[in-house]
């Protein structure tokens, strides 16, 4: 007799059921409609290759937070990655997020003055948005800003989300801010690394546990066993059968290739935020630093959401699907000792460290 079910095994499930089962001692059955665990983080060798590929698209670990990196750590050794990102406009390679030395390659005759009023206006080693960029008054930075918003950031938008900026969350484009900087990296966390075995290997650890017992292609409706709490990591509309409407997300069509030479591009992941209709290639042998003659890109097609049809991947977050998700949230605080966990129970853009603290303070909470 199991006392908790926990429907999903991502990293927000894995978690919460290795806590209950290491420090509460208690029975816990996990559940997953795919064949796999780890949810979309979860990744696997290529036969031919020996490359790790990750299926769901490309996920990198980073936190500031020195308890998600200590737990996480009992369960994996880590492989340290600093990821880089390049948008290819169609007319150059520029470092994404965009810094200092974007604009002397941008701009070479005018660089110097232009970096002057930035870091007069905002201050050196500052992060600015794109939105509160182009509200200057400084004719030299709304140049600047002008550039950056039409070449990187508003095509890329209405590519990866069907909709314009202004229709999105502010904290949607908000995630990639402009650096009054030097810095390449694509984030500046204290702790950046990837599992050194992979992710898929690092959620099998947490659950490795005799307290736990996992059910792969199994339904949560198909479940007849009684739980004395519910951990829900689906989709929190579905859970209701869609009574108030369909939450809106974005989906990906992956397009993998296999090709004959060692290295297709100069980083692991460039955009297109102008040009082809996929949003950005992944070459998935940088992640974990693989050597192969042979290397394999995926390119990623976003794609509206259609239930039933395809897999939720980013919440559309704006203020009429908040608001939808207020109604589903109050009718799940109607039903004793149900939880609703991850990106799509809460329906919320988290990045794993995010994922990860919520599940243990919702632990702690209980």
């Amino acid at each position: 007799m199991h006392k908790n079910l926990v429907v999903g095994a991502g990293i927000s499930g894995a978690v919460i059921a290795n806590l209950l089962a290491q420090i509460k001692k208690e029975k816990v059955l996990v559940i997953d409609k795919r064949q796999h665990i780890a949810g979309n983080i979860f990744d696997y060798k290529d036969d031919k290759t020996d490359i790790t590929i990750q299926k769901y698209g490309p996920h990198f670990f980073h936190t500031n937070k020195d308890k998600i990196w200590k737990f996480l750590s009992n369960y994996t050794n880590w492989h340290y990655y600093k990821h880089k990102v390049l948008a290819n406009t169609g007319k150059e390679l520029i470092n994404l997020p965009f810094n200092l030395a974007g604009i002397e390659q941008i701009f070479p005759n005018e660089a110097q003055d232009i970096k002057n009023e930035l870091i007069t206006e905002y201050g050196y080693n500052s992060k600015i948005s794109i939105l509160d960029l182009k509200q200057t008054k400084n004719k030299k930075i709304q140049i600047l800003a002008e550039y950056i918003y039409e070449n990187i950031y508003k095509n890329y938008t209405t590519k990866q989300w069907g909709k314009q900026i202004g229709e999105l969350d502010n904290g949607i484009i908000s995630r990639i801010p402009v650096y009054i900087n030097y810095q390449s990296g694509y984030f500046d966390d204290k702790y950046q690394a990837i599992p050194s075995k992979g992710y898929t290997n690092l959620i099998k650890n947490l659950l490795n546990h005799k307290n736990i017992t996992i059910k792969l292609n199994t339904d949560f409706k198909n479940i007849e066993e009684k739980f004395e709490r519910i951990f829900y990591s689906g989709s929190i509309d579905e859970f209701f059968d869609y009574k108030f409407g369909i939450l809106p997300y974005r989906s990906l069509k992956f397009v993998n290739k296999l090709l004959n030479k060692e290295y297709y591009q100069p980083s692991c992941v460039i955009n297109y935020p102008n040009n082809h209709k996929f949003t950005r290639i992944t070459e998935h042998k940088y992640i974990l630093d693989e050597k192969s003659d042979k290397t394999i890109i995926t390119l990623e097609f976003p794609k509206q959401f259609k239930v039933n049809q395809n897999i939720r991947y980013y919440p559309i977050l704006n203020q009429e699907n908040n608001l939808l998700y207020e109604k589903y949230y109050k009718e799940a605080n109607k039903i004793k000792n149900l939880y609703f966990i991850g990106r799509l129970g809460r329906y919320k853009y988290y990045n794993i460290d995010s994922a990860i603290e919520n599940a243990i303070e919702l632990f702690l909470k209980l």
